[in-house]
């Protein structure tokens, strides 16, 4: 069997598109399967200025002056290629890490480096949905923040800075795998019956 390891990461950008814009922040966690954390780090990326928007600039925290001492998108890469942990299966995962895996694919493209990740993905929103479907309750958003407060993790904004993100989703994720963990019949959430009675809805 494969072993795998998942990479909590996140990356912040000069914008939405990965044909105009770079990464300028990433934050990367990288876990056993049982989220057992295993390494982590944080890189401020040197951007070109052109491809940073006034937008992700201001969403991101993004300055000239923050940015002075970030380090070359190649040299981000290779140390955070580092952290994985040799022939293991490193699987993204991430909130809407499909965005953040298109940047780096394309990073790792134009840095001709190999690229590090199996392609499949874990992502926090389908994790949110599905609880929200066992437990009946509706939820208002799939973001970050959505998922968070009503985990009862955060209260108020989620400030998009790249770790604090990739921390916050591991965190998130983990309280709702635990809360789609095996349980007793008794304690199990009951799934009404058309005719008014109830059973445990794992049967």
């Amino acid at each position: 069997m494969a072993e795998f390891i998942f990479v909590f990461l996140d990356c912040e950008f000069g914008g939405l598109d990965p044909e105009l814009h770079d990464i300028t922040e990433l934050g990367v966690i990288v876990t056993d399967y049982r989220l057992v954390e295993l390494a982590s780090g944080e890189w401020k990326v040197r951007a070109r200025p052109e491809r940073i928007s006034p937008e992700g600039a201001e969403i991101g925290g993004y300055s000239p002056e923050a940015w002075a001492h970030a380090l070359p998108v190649r040299q981000v890469l290779t140390e955070f290629a580092a952290l994985l942990p040799r022939g293991a299966v490193a699987v993204p995962a991430g909130q809407n890490v499909r965005m953040d895996v298109l940047f780096l694919e394309k990073a790792y493209r134009g840095c001709e480096i190999d690229y590090p990740f199996d392609y499949h993905v874990i992502d926090l929103a389908t994790l949110f949905y599905a609880w929200s479907l066992v437990y009946g309750e509706p939820v208002a958003s799939l973001s970050l923040r959505q998922a968070a407060v009503t985990a009862g993790l955060v209260d108020g904004k989620v400030p998009h800075r790249a770790m604090a993100d990739a921390r916050l989703t591991l965190e998130t994720f983990r309280h709702y795998v635990g809360r789609l963990a095996p349980r007793p019949p008794s304690e199990a959430p009951a799934a009404t019956l058309a005719d008014g009675d109830s059973e445990p809805s794992g049967r």
